[in-house]
């Protein structure tokens, strides 16, 4: 796999997979932080940050649904990088549909921007990434970190008054995005990117599992955290609707389909619904990056065909107890 290591591009640095066969993620590595604090470093200010994505990737598309729910559109711009990585990594394609120049420095490849904010960076190069268009630097890379920043630290510029993070359910919310990260959002590439059966077998059970456990969960809450909308369910959604696409299939995380599910699948329509979300989602980007960037998965980069899952199709969740924030429908109300 490549990545950058003392500033320069490797195309053989370092490998996903352990001794075992199990896949291994690593660590993100800017991890600074935007505090609405007057002595921070990083103050959030409109126009001042920038989020670099793909619309592809699960973990930036946590970024885009925060930055929709919260309203900060106008806050805060976006770049979009093509959904095709090839060993040059991340780039921006010129013309392509859904994709964005680098709107900030008008680079080719994301990695120059990493190199940008240090010169001798050993790093991965991935999506999402802050930007700090002041200092002109890396904020931050880490999803997690970038979600919660944008739903607690931007209220003063944010035009929807949206609270993901409410008191009362923090604790149950950091506790359920630690519970489904590794069975679930990162499951799913256990699973895909095993390259033994006992690794491969391990993933998938521990995926299903939680699955299960969550539709079970759902049978009489609209949300992971209960009554609430929360970050929790944005972290879920991103797995989620990529789901029947490509998981599914690419992944052979097939032991069932998520429309298969009695609440899953209800409760996935719901949060697609919720004003903003949608937009957010684009199956085209999602399907072309996972099967034509993995060519140890699907050697003759074929895509997929189907399926069409009907995520506009009547939920019928809203007899559950909760509903969207109320800042959001008063805002979805005036759009």
């Amino acid at each position: 796999m490549n990545m950058l290591v003392d500033g320069e591009w490797r195309t053989d640095a370092y490998e996903t997979t352990s001794d075992d066969g199990s896949f291994e993620r690593q660590e993100t590595t800017f991890r600074d932080r935007i505090r609405d604090d007057p002595d921070a470093e990083f103050q959030p200010e409109a126009g001042r940050y920038h989020l670099y994505v793909s619309y592809a990737c699960p973990w930036a598309h946590r970024t885009l649904v925060t930055r929709a729910l919260k309203g900060l559109e106008d806050a805060i711009s976006v770049s979009v990088v093509d959904p095709y990585r090839d060993e040059d990594g991340w780039q921006f394609p010129p013309g392509k549909e859904g994709c964005t120049r680098d709107h900030v420095h008008d680079a080719d490849y994301l990695r120059e921007l990493y190199v940008r904010a240090d010169p001798d960076v050993t790093a991965r190069v991935t999506v999402p990434v802050l930007w700090d268009t002041e200092t002109d630097t890396i904020v931050n890379n880490e999803s997690k970190e970038i979600m919660r920043m944008l739903d607690t630290e931007f209220d003063s510029v944010a035009s929807r008054d949206v609270d993901l993070y409410p008191e009362g359910y923090q604790e149950e919310v950091d506790r359920i995005i630690e519970e489904i990260y590794e069975p679930v959002n990162n499951g799913v590439y256990r699973a895909g990117f095993a390259t033994d059966q006992g690794p491969y077998d391990e993933a998938v059970d521990d995926l299903f599992s939680a699955l299960d456990h969550w539709d079970d969960v759902l049978a009489d809450q609209r949300y992971l955290a209960g009554d609430r909308l929360t970050e929790a369910d944005i972290a879920m959604f991103t797995t989620l609707v990529r789901f029947d696409n490509v998981y599914h299939t690419h992944f052979m995380c097939n032991v069932q389909f998520i429309r298969e599910y009695e609440n899953l699948w209800p409760y996935l329509r719901d949060l697609y619904q919720t004003p903003g979300v949608a937009e957010t989602v684009n199956m085209d980007h999602i399907k072309e990056h996972y099967y034509t960037t993995h060519p140890d998965v699907n050697p003759h980069r074929i895509v997929a065909r189907g399926p069409d899952p009907a995520f506009d199709a009547p939920h019928d969740r809203d007899e559950l107890p909760g509903a969207p924030p109320s800042g959001l429908e008063a805002a979805s109300a005036d759009d």
